[in-house]
């Protein structure tokens, strides 16, 4: 009941608060007025010597936001903008009375690990999304899309031009952005939202051009305005980039495989292209797109048989993806989730390995095309439309090569392919609309995954749909909101393929003890619903705060083209944050939050509820500090027996710390712990995290991060049995430990050039003893929950755990030994090479390592016998891409 008060306490405390505060902005909006040097030429050298910039005068006064809101500046910072028909040109002069305080230290594109300067531009002038350039002192270019009011997205990467230079008293700035690059109506006079960012790395300080207060509502909401702008005509993008692919796999060959004989080498060729079709809307295309030069996902395992959600790598889909986000409630449940585009096969074969048969399946669904159509028009409408198509790929089985073996069989195979993948479309739709003098919005989406059906994938779902709305309302500038979600979802296929979704992780239809949902063979669809609604405050002042509640009906079912973890849930939150931005003689910043949730099914039953405070500090050496602690004291779960009745958690307490050095200096590091402990010791966590970052150079930076975890269990789910006819649920005390270490190696040549190391090695181990059974799956105690098989009931042999549960001498029921340990070892060298902007080489080795080990091996044998002692398989790939830009 005391759990229960408080959850309602917070619901009705923070609506009320969400008036209690009314702060203004102290700082007025500022203006600069541009003007056109048609006629004139302007060098992009990082040297201010051509006549047309004379034709502006400097604008200055920038004012800091951080670490000291609205104080002057260590090093002011001066602006210039011109324009004519094709470009506009910015230019900046960075103020250093103490030469040695520059830090120009390379980076990637987007990385600025140094001095940098930066514009941002409401071309739009709709004060949610922008465009932002930036320039580190080094020159290296960093490029992001803004969108929802704050949201930078660095996957953008448009054709622009920038120089720098050294001064005597600072550094100079020199940009050139193609209008094509930008989205603008058509009046003949306009004015654009703009704003102005300078780190001064030496004190880490961030001024702005446009000054705001801490804690703004919003970002492009309050930028300043640029002025001066008459004349100019939208540009239409045309851009085309084909590519071609030499690659080679080599490996070690396998005796009597036709598929393994050592070596692939593989030719191929692809096309992207970006068409301006308005100057508001772009359609990008892409052919056969290859994405061989994209990191490795990194090494997990799940044991409690969920999907693994890895983010989204591949750069036609991860770019302006934010067009596309439809989020359910919290975590990564996603209306679209892109990754399931070219997704690995999902069918098998019949392989008959006994008959002399081998198999091929290919690593991935080719994706024969994709396009996508985005952009927003000067009315208010943000438009995104996708549409892919993807092969249907089939397994291959063929006879062993090797003759001997083949004559000593009773029965041979035969060659044949089978389907494991069919052809399918996918689309998504997107539609968003500001109204309200640009304060509210309403939008939608639409997703759709149609399967041309094969016998050999009847278990696929043939037909999936999904649609939703979205809302959100701002008042009293910005600083609070109401926002909202309804999502629709169906699914239709053969029976097969329902009855398969139905008794999914996801869904689990077949509880034993779920009165509301129920297992039906016959249906062919199924109907969901799921949605969100919040309510809080975004912006202005030292606090922040929302309520609301999430819900996913136990039909949902997003995975076609989604991702849904799972479906059967309401969930309330509540949160609230205290921050200090004024730094103090022992702080810079500082936040603390207290947050809960509760969690029940759509049957009513009362699963969880969580509280939890943490904290960040920002110490005065710019040192940092965060921290964690938090009481579940009602963990109850409706999948853990995998189809099984709910089961109970013991109470739990965690907490967890992390420090980190100042991020400026040549070296610095993180360390971290994670620990938690279950009553009665049930189950615990240790997390130990140390990352190191060095770059002894300015063009040379290596950073290595390290885990090991250890999460022991005594009550693991290990399989169901049956004994007498009922169902028996048999867990186990499980030790495992996970180990990783992920190196990262990145030499820049010049800005242009870099050289790129990533290698991580994986190895998870699970050793399994303490064998039991559920007995009642809900009981408080950890020892009325499960019933603890002695010596006499249970004996093991030849891999096969036997179980004589009634001791009658007499086998009940066996399993096989679930001990095991997963190691992998993924690394991946990109030598890329902008050889002129928009175009690339890449030279690509990358080596991997999947395999199984003795859990009985400690770490160092395992390293030593299945990562170094084993032959990786390598790739070498060359791939080329030339922009043309019309």
């Amino acid at each position: 009941m005391t759990h229960r008060l408080l959850a309602l306490f917070l619901m009705a405390f923070i609506p009320l608060t969400l008036w209690s505060q009314d702060e203004t902005n102290p700082y007025p909006k500022r203006s600069y007025t541009t003007t056109s040097i048609q006629g004139q030429t302007i060098k992009i050298d990082g040297v201010l010597d051509d006549e047309a910039w004379n034709a502006v005068e400097w604008t200055s006064d920038y004012v800091e936001f951080q670490p000291d809101v609205g104080t002057e500046p260590s090093q002011q910072t001066k602006m210039k903008i011109v324009y004519d028909d094709k470009n506009l040109y910015v230019a900046f002069y960075c103020l250093e009375s103490d030469m040695s305080n520059l830090e120009r230290r390379l980076g990637r594109r987007d990385d600025f690990p140094g001095d940098w300067v930066e514009i941002n531009i409401d071309s739009y002038n709709d004060d949610r999304s922008g465009f932002s350039f930036t320039a580190s002192v080094s020159g290296v270019k960093g490029d992001e899309f803004i969108s929802d009011n704050g949201n930078f997205d660095s996957s953008w990467n448009p054709i622009w031009y920038l120089a720098t230079s050294i001064q005597e008293d600072g550094w100079i700035a020199e940009f050139r952005v193609p209008l094509s690059q930008l989205r603008f109506g058509n009046d003949e006079e306009q004015v654009w939202g703009i704003q102005s960012t300078r780190r001064y790395f030496a004190n880490e300080e961030r001024s702005l051009w446009q000054p705001l207060p801490a804690n703004p509502p919003g970002w492009v909401s309050e930028f300043g305005e640029l002025r001066g702008l008459i004349g100019l005509k939208p540009q239409k993008q045309l851009e085309i980039q084909p590519y071609t692919v030499a690659q080679l796999d080599t490996y070690e060959a396998e005796p009597g495989n036709p598929f393994r004989d050592g070596s692939d080498p593989r030719l191929t060729g692809g096309l992207d292209a970006k068409i301006g079709v308005t100057n508001d809307l772009t359609l990008d295309l892409t052919i056969n797109p290859d994405f061989g030069q994209v990191d490795a996902d990194p090494g997990a395992i799940a044991l409690d048989g969920f999907e693994i959600f890895f983010p989204e790598r591949r750069p036609f889909f991860v770019e302006n993806k934010n067009v596309f986000d439809f989020r359910v409630g919290g975590g990564a449940d996603n209306v679209f989730f892109s990754r399931r585009i070219g997704r690995p096969p999902q069918g098998g074969t019949s392989v008959d390995p006994s008959k002399g048969e081998f198999q091929d399946i290919p690593a991935f669904t080719t994706i024969l095309g994709a396009a996508k159509f985005s952009g927003k028009t000067k009315d208010g409408w943000a438009i995104g439309v996708l549409e892919s198509v993807t092969a249907e790929e089939k397994g291959e089985i063929e006879l062993s090569d090797d003759p001997e073996f083949i004559a000593g069989l009773p029965e041979v195979g035969e060659a044949r392919e089978e389907v494991v993948e069919p052809l399918t479309n996918y689309f998504v739709g997107r539609v968003q609309k500001d109204f309200n003098d640009r304060n509210s919005y309403v939008g939608g989406i639409m997703t759709s995954t149609v399967r041309r059906m094969d016998p050999n994938v009847s278990f696929l779902r043939s037909h999936a749909y999904s649609g939703g709305i979205d809302f959100r309302h701002n008042w009293k500038d910005r600083k609070y909101y109401v926002e909202g979600t309804g999502i629709l979802s169906h699914v239709r296929g053969n029976p097969e393929s329902i009855l398969r979704t139905q008794t999914s992780l996801t869904h689990l239809f077949q509880r034993v003890d779920a009165g509301h949902v129920e297992v039906d063979p016959t249906r062919t669809s199924m109907t969901g619903t799921g949605g969100r609604f919040e309510i809080g405050k975004g912006g202005g002042g030292d606090w922040r705060y929302n309520v609301g509640g999430n819900w996913r009906s136990p039909e949902l079912e997003l995975n076609d083209i989604g991702f849904l973890r799972q479906a059967d849930q309401f969930r309330q939150y509540a949160n609230v944050r205290r921050l200090w931005n004024n730094p103090t003689s022992w702080y810079r910043q500082a936040n603390l939050s207290l947050n809960q949730f509760t969690e029940f099914d759509f049957e009513g039953n009362y699963n969880r509820i969580q509280y939890e405070v943490n904290g960040y500090m920002n110490w005065k050496n710019n040192w940092w500090s965060e921290f964690g602690f938090g009481h579940k004291p009602r963990i109850f779960t409706n999948t853990f027996l995998r189809g099984g009745p709910r089961w109970r958690f013991s109470d739990e307490n965690f907490f967890y710390f992390f420090s980190g050095t100042d991020s400026r200096k040549k070296f610095n590091m993180t360390l971290g712990y994670v620990h938690s402990d279950a009553k009665e010791d049930a189950f615990a966590l240790r997390r130990y995290v140390v990352r190191m970052r060095y770059q002894p150079l300015n063009a040379l930076s290596l950073s290595l991060n390290f885990e090991y975890q250890e999460n022991p269990n005594k009550t693991q789910y290990v399989t169901e049995s049956s004994f007498d006819g009922t169902p028996r649920y048999i867990l186990g005390n499980i030790q495992n430990e996970s180990l990783s270490t992920t190196l990262r190696v990145n030499y820049n040549i010049n800005p242009n050039m870099t050289i790129q190391y990533y290698g991580q090695p994986f190895i998870f181990k699970a050793n399994f003893s303490d064998f039991n059974y559920v007995n009642d799956p809900i009981a408080e105690g950890l020892n009325e929950r499960v019933t603890l098989y002695d010596n006499q009931q249970i004996s093991f042999e030849d891999g096969v755990y036997s179980v004589d549960e009634n001791r009658d001498g007499t086998t009940d029921y066996a399993f096989g030994d679930p001990d095991f340990a997963f190691v992998q070892f993924r690394s991946n060298m990109v030598f890329r090479w902008e050889y002129i902007p928009g175009s690339e080489i890449f030279l690509v080795w990358s080596q991997g390592i999947t395999g199984l080990g003795d859990v009985n091996d400690s770490f160092g044998t395992i390293i030593q016998d299945e990562l170094l002692g084993q032959r990786p398989q390598n790739t070498f790939l060359l791939k080329a891409t030339y922009r043309f830009v019309f």
